[in-house]
């Protein structure tokens, strides 16, 4: 017999250029009894899912979203966000299109946001510990300051989108996800948000799910951070900047990030071999950011 807390969660896919495997894992999540299962295609006109790979999804009952062109991943969860509940779902399970999610990853994260519901704990989103995998750095996630451990449930300051659980009555309360952030910082940003309006982002340490950011990571100065395209790298640093601007972003973060996004910067420059066109978009992004000049980067693919 389906799970009927299941049964009324959407499994949300966000989708760019895969490849033949990654269909076939969103495929394999087709049979697992979720209200609805929503792949959004973003991976731009050029990039488009092949028509064979589409008709696959679409056979086996998943709902596929798509605008012909590159909208950032902030849009693609906001469109998932809006089908899901068409689809009469209450929470919303995301995935990107690389996750291997454990067995059971549903079940258990329904049951993290049950006990916080039972404990009269409003909460946005809850996620499973992220694990490391092969030539990756898994995120880390800082605790939130002031926030009580609840039954093995950890209140923290963000999550990544990929492996978790969001209340979508939370999700219209809180708002949508930053489409001018396009892509790095979305679910940062959403999350300081969703906190100022006391609903809180909670780790659940007895599930973990790995996460493959970037195509490696690189290491100096004492940190270690993903290697990853210079649009990514920019941008994210564009976001990181703004951000210093957002009042629901709390002053300790801004000050740590002030010390830390040099750093970053630096290193990523040195990784490039200290390329002087690196070092020009990096500082151009910095500039965005301080004028909040946002949305879709002019070099993304």
């Amino acid at each position: 017999m389906p799970d009927p807390q299941v049964s009324r969660l959407a499994l949300g896919i966000p989708l760019f250029r895969p490849d033949r495997d990654q269909v076939d894992r969103v495929l394999a999540q087709a049979r697992s009894g979720y209200a609805a299962v929503i792949a959004f295609d973003d991976g731009g006109d050029a990039g488009r899912l092949a028509a064979a790979d589409a008709e696959r999804l679409a056979r086996a009952g998943v709902t596929l979203l798509s605008e012909g062109r590159n909208r950032g991943i902030a849009e693609a969860l906001n469109r998932i966000a809006e089908a899901a509940r068409a689809a009469g779902a209450e929470t919303l399970l995301l995935l990107d299109q690389d996750a291997a999610p454990p067995a059971g990853l549903a079940a258990a994260l329904l049951a993290a946001l049950g006990r916080l519901r039972d404990a009269g704990i409003p909460a946005a989103v809850v996620g499973p510990r992220p694990a490391p995998a092969a030539g990756h750095k898994a995120p880390a996630y800082p605790g939130r300051p002031g926030a009580p451990v609840r039954d093995g449930l950890v209140p923290v300051q963000f999550l990544a989108t990929s492996g978790s659980l969001i209340d979508l009555d939370a999700l219209a309360r809180v708002g949508p996800f930053r489409a001018d952030f396009f892509i790095d910082g979305v679910e940062l940003e959403w999350c300081f948000r969703a906190w100022s309006l006391g609903f809180g982002c909670y780790l659940a340490r007895d599930v973990a799910i790995p996460h493959r950011v970037g195509c490696g990571v690189i290491r100096g100065f004492g940190i270690a951070m993903p290697r990853q395209p210079l649009f990514r790298m920019a941008t994210y640093l564009r976001n990181a900047v703004y951000a210093w601007r957002l009042p629901h972003v709390p002053l300790r973060w801004k000050l740590a990030q002030a010390a830390y996004l040099p750093l970053q910067a630096g290193l990523y420059w040195a990784d490039s071999g200290w390329r002087p066109a690196v070092l020009i978009r990096l500082l151009a992004a910095a500039r965005d950011g301080a004028l909040g000049r946002l949305g879709p980067p002019r070099d993304r693919p």
